[in-house]
């Protein structure tokens, strides 16, 4: 798996887990404060995709991921 793939499966488990633990109807709820979350990780995904630069990828192949083409 290249570590612009293992970037977006990171991305979508972090807002499903934040959704789960935020949205008060989840079985996992624990605050709303948790959709904070929810909102960084898309803010950071509208980021990398307009600068093209993202710091969980540079994370990601610093632990031996191989870039993606």
């Amino acid at each position: 798996m290249t570590s612009w793939q293992m970037t977006r499966v990171v991305a979508g488990a972090f807002v499903l887990l934040s959704l789960a633990l935020g949205v008060q109807g989840s079985p996992l709820y624990v605050s709303g404060y948790w959709l904070w979350f929810t909102a960084f990780v898309g803010v950071n995904l509208l980021q990398s995709g307009l600068t093209r630069w993202c710091l969980m990828e540079r994370i990601l192949r610093a632990f031996g991921l191989r870039e993606g083409t």
